[in-house]
Parts: structure tokens; sequence; C-alpha cells
């Protein structure tokens, strides 16, 4: 997959970042694509359905999972606008996701680079493809900008 086409993914999933403002929630969207297709997307709905793990990604996984019929989503690509966090990575594995792309990175939370590298631990039997960085500026903007207004 090219970089403009990994753009124009991230940029469908920084949509769903937007939707989670309009909701109230941390602005974190994700998609996952199969075969080429958005077959699931996503935002952050921790606040609004009063669960911690309803973060992007988990929630974009349980809808693809019930899509393909399958709790496992091989050669798929996992969008997300945000580092993922540990809970995160772990079902992502669990998911065996074939390949990660975000674009912000996570100095606090983040496990494929920032905080910790969990990817490159020899305990876990897959390991996915990860690649950061992508629209790192309009997603780092949109969750800084985020918590700016919340501190103010």
């Amino acid at each position: 997959m090219d970089i403009q086409t990994k753009e124009n993914y991230m940029e469908l999933a920084l949509n769903q970042a937007k939707i989670a403002i309009e909701q109230g929630e941390v602005p974190v969207g994700s998609i996952l694509v199969y075969e080429n297709d958005v077959i699931a997307s996503g935002y952050n709905q921790s606040i609004s359905l009063c669960d911690p793990s309803a973060h992007a990604e988990i929630q974009v996984i349980r809808k693809a999972a019930k899509i393909r019929k399958n709790h496992r989503l091989l050669n798929s690509t996992l969008f997300v606008t945000l580092e993922p966090c540990a809970m995160c990575f772990g079902a992502i594995i669990q998911a065996r996701i074939t390949n990660v792309v975000f674009g912000a990175y996570d100095k606090k939370t983040g496990v494929c680079g920032s905080c910790i590298d969990l990817n490159s631990q020899k305990c876990f039997n897959h390991r996915p493809v990860i690649q950061g960085g992508i629209l790192e500026i309009e997603c780092s903007q949109l969750i800084t900008s985020y918590f700016s207004r919340k501190r103010n």
C-alpha cells in the first residue's frame, strides 16, 4: 500500500475522530481495511458507553469480527489516529490483524514505540507490521486542541 493510499485511509479515521468530538468523546478514530475495502469504522465511546474498553480500535475490531463472522482478522490493516495503548495492542494481537497504521504518537500510553514497543517482545505469537506517523500533524493537532479546550 503506497503512502497516498495510507493517507486517504487515515483521513477516514480522522473523520471518525471528528465524530467522537461531536459526541463528547476523546477524538480518536479508526477504520479496518480488508481487501482494499473499509469493512468497519469507529471512534472512542468510553464516556458515552461508560466502558473503559470502548476505545476506537476495540470498537472497530468488534464490528469487523461480526461482519467477517470470524474472531481472526487476518490480512487486514487497522488505521487509527493515535498510537494504540496496551489494551488495544492486546486486541490487535488476539485478532491477528496483519498491519497497524497510526497517526499521532502517544508519549503517555503508546505501546508501539513511544512508551514501550510491545511488538518487539518475543512473548507474542503474532507480530503485526506497524507504521506510525501517517498524517501525524493532523492527528496530533486534533487531539491536542481537544485537550486544550477541555482544560480551558
